[in-house]
C-alpha cells in the first residue's frame, strides 16, 4: 500500500536501500499550558535526510471526549511543527476512575472511538502513534493494550498487543495487576512509516530489553516507540535510564510520549517524555515533566548510519546458539 502524503516532497530513509523524498520545515516548541521550547539536536536546520517528529505529553482522564480534544489540539501543534508524526501516551484516550471502566468500554480497532481517531489523521495529514489503546479481548473480561500505528490517509497501518504486563508490587505505592483484565499479546511488531522503520511496544515492555534486540536485528527498525504510563515511584527511579539504555544498546531513536500528572485520586503518572537519540541522547524534552505539550526532535538518519557503521554491534553480537554452547 502505498504511502499517502498530501503531495509534499521529501527524502526520508526508510532502510538502507530505500529512500523517500521530505519535507523541509523550521518549527519551534509550543505547549498547552507552557509557551516554552522542547530540547532539539540540530536546531539551526534540517538535513535533507532528516524529518521531524513530535512526542505528546498529557494527562487522560475517563471521559472519552475530553481526551480526544487534547489530542486534537496536540496533533494541530505537531502538524504547525511540521511533524510527520506525532506519539500519543499508553492510555491517551481513557484512563479509568473505577474498576472494569476500562473493561466496559473496550472496543474493537473498527469501532468508533478508534475510527475517530483515523479521522483526526486523515484530516490533519500527519501519522499518529496511538499507544496503549483499549482493544476489545476474546471475551467480556478482558481487553488488550494495543499500540495502533495510523497513516495521514487514516489507515490503520499496524497494531501491537503488550506482550508484557504490569503485575507489580511498586516499592512504597500500590500493587498492579494488569494481567487481571488484559490479554498479553503474542507477536513483536515494526512498520515502515514515512519517519523511518517503527518498532512498536507499551509502557512495561521496556523493561524486557530482548524484545527491543529483536525489533533492532530482526526488525531492523530504526525508531522505537515507547508510550508509557509510568508510576510516580518507578518512572523517578528508572524511566529516563531505561530509554537511554534501549537506545544505546540498540542504536535507534526511541520516541517515549507519557502520561503525566494526576489522574484521579488513585493513580498518578511519571511524565517526562523523552526523544533521544542512538548516541543515548535526549535531543527532545518538554520544560515541565507533568504539563501538557508536546516534544520535538529531527530524526538524523545520517546519524544511525554513523553510530552503525563505528560500533558495529550487528556484525559483532553472538548469535543465540553460540550462549547456549558456552553454558554446557
Amino acid at each position: 500500500m502505498p504511502f499517502c502524503l498530501h503531495n509534499y516532497r521529501f527524502f526520508v530513509k526508510l532502510n538502507s536501500n530505500r529512500t523517500l523524498p521530505c519535507p523541509i520545515r523550521h518549527a519551534r516548541f509550543t505547549s498547552l499550558t507552557v509557551q516554552s521550547r522542547a530540547t532539539i539536536s540540530s536546531e539551526p536546520a534540517m538535513a535533507s535526510n532528516s524529518v521531524r517528529v513530535a512526542a505528546a505529553q498529557m494527562t487522560s482522564i475517563n471521559d472519552l471526549a475530553a481526551n480526544f480534544a487534547t489530542c486534537s489540539r496536540l496533533v494541530k501543534e505537531a502538524v504547525a511543527e511540521g511533524a510527520k508524526l506525532v506519539c500519543f501516551p499508553e492510555s491517551f484516550s481513557f484512563i479509568a476512575d473505577k474498576d472494569g471502566e476500562s473493561v466496559n468500554i473496550a472496543e474493537p480497532l473498527d469501532g468508533p472511538i478508534m475510527q475517530q481517531y483515523c479521522s483526526l489523521a486523515r484530516e490533519s495529514g500527519i501519522w499518529l502513534s496511538l499507544g496503549g489503546f483499549q482493544e476489545r479481548g476474546s471475551d467480556d473480561e478482558h481487553l488488550r493494550n494495543t499500540h495502533v500505528i495510523i497513516d495521514d490517509c487514516g489507515s490503520i497501518r499496524s497494531s501491537y498487543s503488550k506482550i508484557h504486563l504490569f503485575d507489580v508490587d511498586v516499592p512504597g505505592g500500590r500493587v498492579y495487576k494488569e494481567s487481571s483484565f488484559t490479554e498479553p499479546g503474542k507477536d513483536i511488531v515494526s512498520v515502515d512509516s514515512p519517519v523511518g522503520r517503527l518498532g512498536l511496544s507499551v509502557c512495561y515492555d521496556l523493561r524486557f530489553p530482548e524484545l527491543y534486540q529483536q525489533l533492532r536485528f530482526q526488525h531492523e527498525a530504526q525508531i522505537l516507540l515507547v508510550p508509557s504510563a509510568f508510576t510516580k515511584i518507578t518512572g523517578q527511579a528508572h524511566w529516563e535510564i531505561l530509554l537511554r539504555a534501549r537506545a544505546i544498546e540498540t542504536q535507534c531513536y526511541v520516541i517515549a510520549a507519557a502520561q503525566a500528572g494526576e489522574h484521579n485520586d488513585k493513580r498518578e503518572s511519571y511524565g517526562d517524555t523523552l526523544i533521544i537519540d542512538p548516541w543515548g541522547t535526549v535531543v527532545g524534552r518538554l520544560p515541565d515533566r507533568i504539563s501538557t505539550g508536546i516534544a520535538v526532535a529531527d530524526i538524523d538518519f545520517s546519524l544511525i548510519d554513523s553510530v552503525r557503521a563505528k560500533i558495529p554491534i550487528a556484525k559483532q553480537r553472538k548469535p543465540l546458539d553460540f550462549w547456549k554452547a558456552t553454558s554446557l
